[in-house]
């Protein structure tokens, strides 16, 4: 069965898309498509995608950062991330440029963790998890603001955050992909 088990494509006719809300970082999209006998309309945020770092040090702990997060109302911990935003821009490079801006660290090896679709109902946002090895500190630290003005930075043993995330200490899907993810490949 684990052979055949894995996400199809399908593409029913888009009928109609629109643009209903043009916001600053992204924008709802109202699709009417056939399906089955008739048509469906869903609206959702059209996402440009995203990158996170599972970053780990050589004393097997994990980097976790804590920021504010308006929609939940909570600071919560999550693994450096960021948009894929920039024209162009590779997925890995992007993902290396976020762990730099966000903890002020590089990193000299790296491999693809993961990938996930955050929220599928509600947009279409797909995430690369990266695990990031090797660890250093960045040659210059980056001015932050907003959110990440105060990001507090933490090195956690991997199977405390796995512990966390299972316990329901953690609630960040992505952080929560990215541990599991690491603890299994690195049990392998």
């Amino acid at each position: 069965m684990s052979e055949v088990l894995r996400d199809e494509p399908f593409e029913p006719e888009v009928i109609q898309s629109d643009v209903v809300y043009k916001g600053w970082v992204w924008n709802v999209r109202s699709d009417r498509v056939a399906y089955g006998d008739g048509e469906i309309t869903r609206e959702y945020v059209a996402h440009t995608g995203a990158v996170a770092v599972l970053a780990l040090d050589d004393q097997g702990r994990v980097l976790l950062i804590q920021q504010y997060r308006h929609p939940i109302r909570h600071r919560d911990w999550e693994l450096p991330a960021g948009l894929l935003d920039i024209a162009g821009e590779d997925p890995l490079t992007a993902a290396q440029r976020e762990l730099a801006e966000e903890a002020d660290i590089t990193a000299r090896e790296w491999r693809l963790l993961t990938s996930t679709w955050t929220t599928p109902g509600g947009n279409s946002e797909m995430i690369r998890i990266y695990l990031a090895t090797g660890i250093e500190a960045a040659p210059v630290a980056f001015a932050r603001e907003d959110e990440e003005a105060d990001i507090r930075v933490e090195w956690v043993p991997l199977s405390d955050a796995v512990d966390a995330v299972l316990d329901g200490r953690l609630h960040n899907g992505i952080l929560s992909i990215g541990v599991l993810a690491a603890e299994r490949s690195l049990r392998q």
